[in-house]
């Protein structure tokens, strides 16, 4: 087989965060599943390189995926993170970013607030800097 293997840090928690993107935000997933996760183990590294480590021939990427403006703006931007072993050809797949509201929303359905996902333990925060950004967008 040529080309690159996908291999997990922590299978369980990347499982429960794929799981997670997929319930809440479906394009980023099908995104990451058909196009992303294809074009990694075809050696083709998306992303921002964010550091690389000469001596151990590592390279950690950081790839932005498709999300809600409103989302990113209260939880932060949707990105998979990922390390590159280049001498023995495996694409390490760390974590799914934002990683709190997602494993949260694994565990326990979440609620909205008009329109965006809202933590059950920041509820009140959320709610406030969704308020904020509509009151600056003038809705």
């Amino acid at each position: 087989m040529k080309g690159y293997v996908l291999d997990y840090i922590d299978e369980n928690e990347y499982r429960k965060l794929e799981r997670a993107l997929k319930k809440y935000n479906s394009l980023a997933f099908k995104k990451l599943n058909f196009e992303y996760y294809p074009s990694l183990r075809n050696g083709k590294f998306l992303g921002e390189m964010v550091s690389k480590n000469k001596k151990n021939g590592t390279e950690t990427y950081e790839l932005k995926l498709p999300s809600d403006k409103m989302f990113a703006q209260v939880h932060g931007e949707v990105k998979l993170i990922y390390t590159v072993y280049k001498k023995e050809e495996v694409v390490m797949l760390d974590s799914i970013a934002p990683k709190d509201i997602l494993l949260e929303g694994h565990m326990s359905e979440l609620t909205t607030y008009k329109g965006v996902m809202i933590s059950k333990a920041n509820a009140s925060k959320d709610k406030f800097k969704i308020d904020l950004l509509n009151m600056l967008q003038g809705k």
